[in-house]
């Protein structure tokens, strides 16, 4: 019996240093660094307002049908659904009565202004990257707002995700306050356009491997992959000319590519509106990327009456606009022939392409683009399995075919 008495004390020593351990990886970073004091509050505004566009807040805090930055978005997660707060002046219920700094601190320690720990939902291992003097022009971009009486919906997060002590063990293990980069193209990837959030390759507990951890990933909840940007088979830019690759990010289009899904979303609602410069940084540095990746094993091709019924279907339903060898046409239609998107190791995108349709994203510079229709109530699940395997097994395409039970988890997403 004395073995089992001593280990006591030692086993509340190590939960004593756990916690301990905790509560000082979560403690705030202290006073915020000062402001660049500024003479012209309507340039602070318009700074601000540049740089709301460039990091999508309306794109989560902007319910549909409601008013702009007034809240209310359900978003979904694997351990629950996290409701985007209230970002206008509104005393009562939105931001009215935060200070400069506790915006900052938000953004940077990701703690709500009387202290909480916020759910890692809101971004902030990657705004935590965003320079003071940034965060102060958002803050005043959004004090300008009219205010909009709306009281924030308390999340629906299964227990224990949402309590205090949880998100306290999560940030100990997976955040540490951060500093913006030096370069331009790195800051605008890793700190305010956040690309890790939807490129990172996230853990059980939702962690990317860090603000610039861009190997790709399902998205959660959405059945959408996000390609990873650092390696050639999916949507490394390492051999795209400059000028291609920030025609993608402004206008969603590229003689390689064209943005569909999430992606033309990101351009619709916050790429598109990138200076020139800006533009160019991000190219720049998604081009200077490191890249990884071996290339894949061909794979068997599908069996003869698979390719027969797909290649019937594609004559039927694709070949029109796409090319009898899938050449497509160049500006409109994109070329399936060598297609990355088509013959990534992951068939998800590919699938809700052809079950949902293909949309660009409407931007100034194509406010009418090309889209392709939905299949979904044309096609069976078979059928559609048969195509898509097609399209996968010629003009030297050499990936996996998919099978029917593989488009019926996509329809049912």
């Amino acid at each position: 019996m004395r073995a089992p008495r001593l280990l006591l004390p030692a086993l509340a020593s190590v939960l004593a240093l756990l916690v301990a351990a905790v509560v000082w990886l979560n403690r705030p970073s202290g006073t915020p660094p000062p402001v660049a004091a500024t003479t012209d509050p309507v340039a602070q505004v318009e700074r601000g307002a540049y740089l709301a566009r460039v990091g999508n807040c309306a794109g989560c805090h902007t319910a549909r049908g409601g008013a702009a930055y007034a809240g209310g978005t359900a978003i979904g997660t694997p351990f629950g659904t996290v409701y985007a707060p209230n970002l206008t002046p509104d005393a009562a219920t939105g931001i009215g009565a935060w200070s400069s700094d506790a915006f900052w601190r938000a953004l940077h320690d990701g703690r709500a202004a009387d202290g909480r720990l916020l759910a890692p939902v809101c971004p902030y291992p990657n705004y935590t990257q965003i320079g003071r003097d940034d965060v102060a022009d958002l803050h005043a971009y959004l004090r300008s707002l009219p205010p909009v009486a709306q009281p924030n919906r308390l999340h629906a997060l299964r227990w224990p995700y949402g309590t205090q002590p949880a998100l306290a063990v999560w940030r100990a293990l997976y955040f540490r306050p951060g500093t913006p980069a030096a370069d331009r193209g790195a800051y605008l990837v890793g700190g305010l356009g956040h690309c890790s959030a939807c490129h990172g390759q996230r853990n059980a507990w939702g962690a990317t491997g860090g603000a610039l951890d861009l190997r790709g990933g399902s998205i959660p909840t959405q059945g959408w992959v996000a390609p990873a940007l650092d390696d050639p088979r999916e949507a490394g830019v390492a051999d795209w000319p400059l000028a291609d690759i920030a025609a993608l990010l402004r206008t969603g289009h590229s003689p390689q590519a064209v943005a569909s899904g999430p992606m033309a979303l990101v351009v619709a609602r916050s790429t598109q509106h990138l200076t020139d410069a800006d533009a160019l940084a991000m190219a720049r540095f998604l081009k200077a990327l490191p890249q990884r990746g071996t290339p894949a094993a061909p794979s068997p091709p599908p069996d003869a009456a698979t390719l027969a019924l797909g290649a019937r279907l594609y004559e039927r339903h694709c070949a029109d606009c796409h090319g009898a060898g899938g050449e497509g046409s160049p500006g409109a239609v994109p070329a399936l022939a060598g297609n990355r998107a088509v013959v990534m190791d992951a068939p998800d995108n590919l699938l809700r392409v052809v079950l949902g349709g293909g949309f660009g994203p409407a931007t100034a510079a194509r406010p009418q683009p090309h889209g392709m229709p939905p299949y979904a109530t044309l096609l069976s699940d078979a059928e559609i399995a048969a195509v898509v395997s097609f399209l996968r097994a010629s003009w030297g395409h050499r990936a996996a075919p998919v099978n029917a039970l593989d488009v019926n988890r996509q329809r049912g997403s």
